[in-house]
């Protein structure tokens, strides 16, 4: 036997000549380290480039009053869940050392304030909280008068917050409260209202004895940078209309989160500097620093809204009722005074726990990964802190949001989903930064051939029996329901081999229509007639379990005790002459279990589907198959394979129960210690599936199979202990099935996104767009999907780039059929082998049929598109801005609908495409063979 060695036997690198193995391991992870901490430092760098220093002037940390709601992380007045005096009292303590004065908006619901205000020197501007229920308002009534004529920290009351804004009461209803309070109390009692509630309401000024103002240019959607020169027109047109009366500011501050408010309308005393409010930390603390500034030199009465974050005001205001404090729920600030800001002001955390957190994971994946040149080992280390950067994030999320039993519940959903994404996303980047520059792969399997002796003669020139000559090979080709000319096509390039040691058995299980077999059957009789009797048999099984597997397991009984190796071939390929003599030199090395050569299409030039189709398939063979034979991973399929007997009978026969019986084997052989070789070098050739629905459930098939694979052997795969499969052929067949996961998650997602929307629609209040962290990586995913793949095919696969686009339409348009593949693998129900109808038919499928083929990618792409339009059509019926989670959410849904619109759009190509009838021999497609581009030897 002679040929090439396989390259990539394990030798030194040319850096390490002279050196000792442990100072080569020594100098590996030195640099490993040196590369993680390097990545680490770039990651703090980048986190601190997103975050630069914003100005903002230094200020007194002392405001002339704050308003104050006193409810606790989990309180909420709507359901009775009250702070203690406790907890009211710490409130008060804190809040003393940054104001003289608070304003509150019940005076009922906790009597017991004004007492504890009094202890701290806290002076009271006492809410009255009226609405439409009457017994309720008399509370107030009454808890006020008591508490002003008790309590000398009531310097002021005010009753009523924004009932004309809503029309809780009418202004008469108003008017009597406001006399009555007038009446009894020494001191002065006003409403609170907005600016332009007072211009349009004069005769309420005449009612108060000062007049409270809201000024909350954030609601009026003007920037925070113009908001304050807003407030301060607004406050002089009261002054300048109301001479005389004393105007107090009951609310004015900024939020530090929230949906983006689109402004209506400008005033015409101010420059248009920006179409929208954006409620952000920074946001909030150059507003409230800027208002400390300006407050002095206008001597303002003023209360910032507010002083903590009220959670449960979610329920009444949206996401952005719960970010208006100048501390958080937990009672910490959320800026300092002096100093620079920061757009997260928490960013220096997030910022070390993540470059900790990559710095900590790299260095064992860039030792485990030797063969990775430089160049790939920095795309590794980008993505290793991107992926570190959002866990931290996502990780972080409940310590700076405030977030609901729903946010929780749809985190406990998307938190995995996303974690998977990341796998997913790593592996395909380990893929990547190794596929994209192949210089450091070290296991390269060329052609081995043998010289092969003439048929009946030994090495001498004399007669010797044939079964002693060479090793006996016994070729094993299972069909069902397949095209006659095709399967008589493969029988013939099968004889025409140039390896006299062997038998052809054709197995045809479960072909109902005789049309199908017989023809066959009689082609085989017709070569028996010719002397080829022992070379071909054909085998017709009208009921047989087990699938393929079962009839393979059929052919093992059958074939002839001297065989040394098995090659199973499926029956639409055509064979090259030389497959045998060109794979032989490989067997002569005791661990090779098994040998694969590449899957390859003939005949799908003059079809755009077809086209699309082989690129696809051909992507997996140029780069995902060297990638896992570099680590003795690959994945064995059912056709041009080659497989010891020896290791076939020990690993046990064909898995009847599974419907991918050849990857199954493969691991087994892998699970034994053996090798299983990959050569990329077509020796033979079959046709693509007939039409897209065909090409479909092939896809579905190999998942579902992939499944029960995974299922099967679990332990194997995952167990801590012991496993003959190596950590490298565990990670390669776990990761080889993540992108498969990945497509089941995404049609999850596309449902719950649906339902999510619905919410969102009906009820905004409570159900607003998730926030964009979540939109975050799934754009990223998909953006990096679409980079890495289309840099590996034109590196690697010898195609053009409109065929690159359509192998990537083609791959998306599986999406569906993948997800329900891997449903019903993980759900144990009983398999069903669909068989593939392969090559090109005589006519185009009818629509019906194309319909029923993608009807369900059909249903979800309306659903999404319904909830893409519904959002827009909400935005415009309200006014709403395209702020980042509504701009978010419209991309998820957009993305989501992605893989469904390529459905439709190959099922159309299917429909549309009219192909002509396969030759019907060999001599009419051999040929092709020598138009195919073999890989790289």
């Amino acid at each position: 036997m002679s040929g090439a060695p396989e390259h990539g036997a394990r030798t030194a690198h040319a850096g390490d000549c002279g050196k000792s193995p442990r100072t080569s391991r020594w100098r590996r992870v030195a640099a490993a380290l040196a590369l993680a901490a390097a990545a680490s430092l770039a990651n703090l760098a980048l986190w601190a480039a997103f975050n630069p220093p914003l100005p903002a002037p230094d200020v007194p940390a002392r405001l002339a009053g704050l308003a104050y709601n006193a409810f606790q992380r989990h309180g909420n007045p709507l359901t009775g869940r009250l702070p203690t005096d406790t907890e009211i009292e710490a409130d008060l303590r804190q809040l003393a050392t940054l104001t003289p004065r608070l304003r509150t908006y019940s005076a009922a619901e906790l009597p017991q304030l004004p007492s504890l205000a009094e202890r701290h020197g806290l002076r009271l501007a006492l809410g009255v909280w009226l609405d439409q229920r009457t017994d309720n308002n008399e509370r107030e009534i009454a808890a006020a008068i008591g508490a002003a004529q008790q309590h000398r920290s009531v310097e002021r009351v005010i009753a009523g917050n924004e009932t004309q804004l809503h029309g809780t009461l009418t202004p008469a209803e108003l008017g009597k409260v406001l006399a009555r309070l007038r009446a009894v109390l020494k001191v002065p009692v006003s409403t609170a209202e907005p600016w332009h509630v007072w211009l349009r309401q004069p005769e309420l000024v005449q009612q108060v004895d000062f007049i409270t103002v809201h000024l909350l240019p954030y609601w009026e959607g003007v920037p925070e940078d113009a908001a304050l020169d807003e407030a301060l027109v607004r406050y002089r047109q009261l002054r300048t209309r109301f001479p005389g009366k004393t105007i107090v500011i009951g609310e004015i501050g900024w939020p530090s989160g929230g949906p983006s408010v689109r402004a209506p309308q400008w005033s015409p005393e101010l420059p248009a500097l920006s179409t929208t409010a954006e409620a952000t930390p920074a946001a909030q603390a150059r507003f409230v620093r800027h208002l400390l500034q300006l407050a002095e030199g206008e001597q303002l009465d003023y209360y910032l809204m507010e002083a903590i974050d009220q959670p449960w005001k979610r329920a009444t205001e949206g996401k952005v009722g719960a970010h208006w404090g100048l501390l958080d729920a937990a009672r910490r600030p959320k800026f300092a005074f002096n100093g620079p800001l920061r757009a997260d002001p928490y960013w220096h955390v997030k910022a070390a726990l993540a470059s900790t957190l990559g710095f900590a994971l790299l260095p064992a994946l860039l030792l485990a990964l030797r063969s990775i040149g430089w160049r790939g080992r920095w795309v590794l280390a980008a993505a290793v802190q991107g992926v570190a950067s959002l866990a931290v994030m996502l990780g972080l999320l409940p310590l700076v949001d405030y977030l609901r039993p729903l946010d929780l519940a749809v985190m406990t959903v998307l938190v995995p989903s996303l974690a998977l994404l990341a796998a997913v996303l790593l592996t395909q980047v380990v893929e990547f930064a190794e596929m994209h520059w192949p210089e450091g792969l070290r296991r390269r399997a060329a052609p081995r051939p043998t010289a092969v002796p003439p048929e009946g003669t030994d090495s001498t020139g004399g007669e010797r029996p044939l079964l002693t000559s060479l090793p006996f090979v016994s070729l094993h080709v299972a069909c069902r329901n397949e095209p006659p000319e095709q399967v008589i096509a493969t029988i013939d390039s099968l004889i025409a081999l140039d390896w006299p040691a062997l038998e052809i058995l054709v197995i045809d299980n479960n072909t109902d229509d005789p049309a199908l077999w017989r023809p066959v059957q009689a082609h085989v009789q017709a070569l028996q007639r010719r002397g080829l009797a022992e070379r071909v048999q054909f085998f017709h099984l009208p009921e047989w379990p087990g699938y393929k597997a079962g009839a393979l397991n059929f052919a093992l009984d059958q074939m002839h005790a001297c065989t040394e190796w098995i090659g199973v071939i499926d029956a639409d390929y055509v064979v090259q002459r030389d497959w045998l003599r060109q794979m032989a030199g490989w067997f002569t090395e005791p661990g090779v279990a098994a040998l694969q050569s590449p899957q390859a299409h003939r005949e799908y030039a003059s079809s755009a589907l077809a086209r699309m189709m082989n690129w696809e398939y051909e992507g997996f063979f140029r780069i995902g198959m060297h990638h896992r034979h570099e680590r003795n991973a690959i994945i064995q399929h059912g056709t041009m394979t080659l497989v010891r007997a020896a290791s076939l009978r020990a690993a046990g026969r064909w898995a009847e129960d599974c419907i991918c019986e050849d990857t199954e084997l493969g691991l087994r052989l892998l699970a034994r210690g053996e090798r299983v070789v990959y050569v990329d070098h077509v020796f033979g050739a079959g046709l693509v599936p007939a039409d897209f629905a065909a090409y479909a459930r092939q896809r579905h098939r190999w998942a579902e199979g992939g499944m029960q694979i995974l299922r099967r052997h679990a332990g194997a795969l995952f167990a801590l202990g012991r496993s003959r499969l190596t950590l490298a052929q565990r990670y390669h067949f776990v990761a080889g099935w993540l992108p498969w996961l990945g497509d089941a998650v995404h049609l999850v997602f596309s449902l719950a996104a649906m339902v999510w929307t619905v919410g969102v629609l009906l009820a905004p209040n409570q159900v607003g767009p998730p926030i964009g962290l979540f939109v975050l990586p799934l754009a990223v995913f998909f953006a990096a999907r679409l980079l890495m793949m289309p840099l590996l095919y034109r590196r690697l696969v010898a195609c053009s780039a409109a065929e690159r686009a359509g192998a990537a339409w083609a791959g998306m348009a599986l999406s569906h059929a993948v997800a329900r593949g891997v449903l019903a693998g993980l759900s144990r129900r009983v398999a069903v082998f669909h068989v593939t109808p392969k090559g090109r038919v005589g006519r185009a499928p009818g629509l019906l049929s194309t319909w029923r083929a993608v009807r369900e990618e059909a249903v979800l792409l309306a659903g999404l598109g319904a909830c893409m339009l519904g959002v827009l059509l909400q935005a415009l019926a309200h006014a709403l801005p395209w702020d980042g989670a509504r701009a978010g959410w419209l991309l998820v849904l957009g993305l989501q609908a992605v893989p469904y619109v390529a459905a439709l759009g190959c099922a159309w190509i299917s429909a549309a495409t009219r192909r002509q009838p396969a030759p019907a021999t060999r001599d009419a497609t051999v040929s092709a063979l020598g138009s195919i581009a073999p890989g790289d030897d």
